[in-house]
């Protein structure tokens, strides 16, 4: 059966998004999940109902709009609490959840690897725990016979026991997920390339840049959330250095704590880059807040100090009443404290020298001078190394090894330093 959803809407504390443009950002997650929007609906009140967050007039209407439309889940653009949930359920007859249980449904759609699963998991358990509590006396198991002490254990407290068991359990499979994690990327560090990351606001084109960048063939969607799993390529800049460049999953505004958490080990690789590329949707109505929204992230796991990088997408997108590029980029910029920026266009492709061309600016000096290399014969593999990272003027072998002449970036002679033949030596 196809699922049809009924949003109802308060104005959520601390929104720095228009109330309209909120609820339709919660239209497309509905219909990223799978849903069908057959109805919106908001309420403006001067504070929140504690039993059903709504009034009870509006409780009555979104009632009637329901059954009129059989609707099979109405979702808040608003966090619930347990006892609001179920009672919110009961009146309305129908499966009730909030945005961040909408948003979990859809990082659980749309993780692939192992990791991406443990860390939804986690996520979603999380959430669930302290929502267990209020489901009354029915969860009792009695104890039975004389002498017994009444009540026994209940089922909540069982349910919360398994929850915290799976929880640990969770949290010691992605501690090891960190820990090959932190393997890989120094062994990554090892090798004289420097990384780059990908952040930015859930669909403003991270994936399509990723492509045009490294020709990696990522799965592209319109869809929220459409790739979780991040992904590494090489990419060449016109200095002829290659750097790493990672794809990570898109943020949204009020992203839930626990997958900011559960997710940590993936953000990672935001945290350690040289440079965060932050891309922006340049033709979306909220771009000054979604910026807003990244960077509040970008400062929960620690890399607000990361060097950044603006890159203003869907600049062929620009509508002609959203102002011109220097009136965007003002306001970006006073947002983002002078940050650079460039304007491209990963769908056709403008731009991206231009952005090339600052990234190799804003990276650290590389330095490439001449040297000389000398390589005994227990060494030969040192010499694909300094064949696929420098530019080899010459190669000579004979008895002794191996020499070889080469423009080596700094990087490069630091990490063969040994085998580096000085002048007179």
């Amino acid at each position: 059966m196809e699922l049809t959803a009924r949003r109802k809407k308060s104005s959520p504390a601390g929104s720095l998004l228009p109330i309209e443009e909120s609820l339709a950002e919660l239209a497309v997650l509905a219909v990223s999940a799978g849903a069908h929007v057959c109805e919106r609906l908001l309420q403006q009140r001067p504070s929140f109902d504690p039993s059903t967050l709504v009034g009870s007039g509006k409780l009555e209407e979104l009632r009637t709009l329901v059954a009129s439309r059989e609707a099979d889940v109405v979702i808040f653009d608003h966090e619930l609490g347990g006892m609001q949930q179920r009672n919110l359920e009961k009146a309305l007859g129908c499966r009730v959840v909030d945005r961040t249980q909408l948003i979990l449904d859809i990082f659980a759609l749309r993780a692939r690897t192992r990791e991406g699963q443990l860390q939804v998991e986690l996520a979603q358990l999380n959430y669930l725990l302290p929502r267990l509590t209020g489901r009354g006396t029915s969860m009792s198991r009695l104890g039975g016979g004389i002498g017994t002490r009444g009540p026994g254990e209940t089922q909540l407290e069982t349910d919360r026991r398994r929850i915290h068991k799976r929880i640990k359990r969770l949290e010691d499979d992605l501690e090891a997920v960190r820990g090959s994690r932190g393997v890989q990327r120094r062994q990554r560090q090892a090798v004289p390339l420097l990384t780059l990351a990908l952040a930015g606001y859930t669909n403003a084109g991270k994936s399509t840049l990723f492509n045009r960048l490294t020709e990696a063939g990522v799965l592209v969607d319109a869809r929220m959330f459409a790739t979780l799993d991040p992904t590494v390529r090489q990419v060449t800049l016109p200095s002829r250095r290659r750097v790493l460049l990672s794809d990570t999953v898109g943020f949204i505004r009020q992203l839930p704590t626990t997958l900011v958490k559960a997710f940590r080990a993936t953000l990672e690789e935001v945290v350690e880059a040289s440079l965060v590329l932050h891309v922006i949707d340049a033709s979306a109505p909220g771009v000054t807040e979604h910026c807003e929204h990244v960077r509040a992230v970008l400062a929960e796991i620690g890399a607000e100090k990361t060097p950044q990088l603006l890159v203003l997408n869907k600049s062929d997108a620009l509508a002609p009443g959203q102002g011109d590029r220097d009136s965007v980029l003002t306001r970006l910029r006073g947002e983002a404290g002078g940050i650079r920026a460039v304007w491209v266009s990963a769908r056709t492709g403008d731009g991206l020298d231009d952005l090339l061309r600052v990234i190799d600016q804003m990276l650290p000096d590389d330095p490439i001078a001449a040297v000389v290399f000398h390589f005994p014969r227990d060494e030969y593999a040192r010499v694909s190394f300094v064949h696929e990272f420098a530019r080899v003027r010459s190669e000579r072998y004979t008895e002794n090894g191996c020499e070889v002449e080469a423009d080596a970036p700094l990087s490069v002679r630091h990490r063969l330093a040994a085998f580096e033949v000085h002048p007179g030596s």
